[in-house]
């Protein structure tokens, strides 16, 4: 059984709770490798629905669903802009998708010069030491196609590392 939460904090980081669970059970693959049942990715979708019903109730408060890459999805950001948008979405990104024009999304972000720069300790891991992290970042309101015509409005933002010290991954 799996169990997808919408978990709240404050941007103090002080836990108010879970507002929504997914549950499931995933179903076997059949003999050419399918999986029945509804997919998986509905849960980000139906829990960006769920929250955005909530923040309606919520005068005065800022809600922002934040997501990883497994959120991803077209279909989210169709449905939260179908919604209004009356929570913002921070999505880890997965895709670098096309736009429009055919320049990709990281790309064009990137073109122009930086808005600024940050500095954390990325904390140590299974097998990796804390290090000190450096990234530049860019940001860009961006209308990413969503199919038939339809765009979807964006602000994408690039956070990359620089001066990485030697051997080790850039954090992106």
């Amino acid at each position: 059984m799996y169990v997808h939460p919408t978990y709240a904090v404050t941007p103090q980081r002080e836990p108010l709770g879970v507002l929504d669970a997914w549950m499931w059970v995933r179903e076997k693959k059949d003999k050419f490798g399918v999986r029945g049942g509804p997919k998986e990715s509905l849960r980000w979708i139906e829990g960006y629905g769920r929250i955005a019903e909530m923040a309606g109730g919520l005068c005065g408060t800022r809600v922002v669903y934040v997501a990883d890459r497994e959120a991803d999805l077209m279909p989210l950001m169709v449905r939260a802009q179908e919604l209004g948008t009356p929570a913002d979405w921070l999505i880890r990104a997965s895709h670098n998708r096309c736009l429009p024009d055919g320049v990709k999304l990281w790309e064009h972000t990137t073109a122009g010069a930086s808005i600024g720069e940050i500095a954390f300790t990325m904390a140590s891991r299974h097998g990796v030491k804390a290090r000190a992290v450096r990234q530049q970042l860019w940001v860009e309101r961006v209308a990413l196609p969503a199919g038939k015509g339809k765009t979807v409005a964006a602000t994408c933002l690039v956070a990359r590392e620089v001066g990485t010290s030697t051997g080790a991954k850039p954090i992106e």
